[in-house]
């Protein structure tokens, strides 16, 4: 049988335009392997979906930059270029015109891109986040095979370009985090009563290592990872756990506690919530953890009597704090170093 599968697009008129035959499939059906859609089949109707989409939402955007916001005159084109990005679903390509700035507006530059505002960045937000969520627990390589296996992504895609992309994001990460503060206790005693009745209790689990440089014998990384689990949320019908795993570089990283603070917040951390530690009797552990909570308690589990040393591999050096950018499990001691 001939199946067709067409896109009808409705702009804010209510109008609709159908595009015919966006993908024509030629499907048997006389096996179970020939029942519904297979890997390629979906991957090439994401791919052609996804182009004539975004060819959609950029039109209709570039039809509200066509004149000037001042006037209304109609702008002059001087001339046009392609202008690509690179999605889950496959690389779109788009023309993207240049036009001239109205004489009714003093600018520097008597040109413009308007597409240029609607794609900032050349690779779009869902795609440069699955890649770093994966690089943060697998390989590079392995990442690359992952997305190229099971999504239209651009065949092109490389080793090099997973971790120069997951290294931006964690820089970027890293610029958002807030100061580093010896306290985080805010408020008074008589403040803390008058809030609302916070979620169950949150318990912290914390344990250190230190990683040998692969190329530096001599040379050790003291990484830190942790798991917070908060017993249940208030608004929740069942009492269900949820956990969010940390870990960064401690010998490196200048803001560890404000890290971890981060962490517990996201839990819905409050000044009159239970917060228990449990950790070794190393300083570093234990100092990590003073100061987030006035109702916190430090359980000592046990105290190292031995320093494990492990050694990490060469690949792993070149993304800093990966791990606390993406929160990636027991996985995240390798890709923090």
């Amino acid at each position: 049988m001939k199946i067709k599968v067409q896109l009808v697009v409705c702009d804010d008129e209510g109008h609709e335009e159908t595009l015919t035959d966006v993908v024509v499939l030629e499907k048997a059906c006389q096996q179970i392997e020939q029942v519904g859609l297979t890997l390629a089949e979906a991957k090439s109707l994401l791919a052609v979906l996804q182009q004539r989409i975004v060819e959609r939402q950029a039109a209709a955007f570039l039809a509200t930059c066509m004149h000037c916001q001042t006037c209304g005159t109609a702008l002059g084109t001087k001339g046009q270029h392609s202008r690509t990005l690179r999605t889950l679903f496959g690389t779109v390509t788009l023309t993207s015109p240049r036009l001239r700035y109205c004489q009714c507006t003093s600018q520097t530059a008597t040109t413009f891109s308007p597409l240029m505002a609607l794609l900032s960045e050349q690779v779009a937000p869902e795609l440069l986040f699955m890649e770093t969520k994966w690089s943060s627990l697998v390989s590079y390589g392995l990442t690359v095979q992952a997305l190229t296996d099971f999504l239209p992504v651009d065949a092109t895609l490389s080793v090099s370009t997973v971790r120069s992309n997951a290294l931006a994001v964690a820089q970027r990460c890293e610029a958002e985090l807030g100061d580093e503060q010896m306290s985080f206790i805010e408020g008074c005693p008589r403040d803390w009563g008058n809030l609302p009745i916070p979620d169950g209790p949150i318990t912290v689990g914390i344990d250190g290592g230190y990683v040998r440089d692969w190329d530096e014998k001599k040379r050790q990384f003291e990484v830190i990872v942790g798991k917070s689990i908060l017993a249940f949320k208030r608004d929740d019908a069942e009492d269900i756990p949820s956990s969010k795993c940390f870990g960064f570089v401690q010998t490196f990283d200048a803001k560890p506690k404000r890290r971890l603070f981060e962490v517990l917040q996201s839990q819905g951390l409050q000044m009159n919530q239970q917060v228990t530690f449990m950790s070794d009797g190393g300083d570093t552990v234990r100092e990590l953890q003073l100061y987030l909570s006035p109702e916190a308690d430090h359980l000592l589990l046990y105290f190292p009597v031995k320093r494990v040393v492990f050694t990490l591999p060469r690949a792993c050096h070149s993304v800093p704090f990966l791990a606390s950018a993406v929160c990636g499990g027991q996985e995240c001691l390798s890709a923090s170093a």
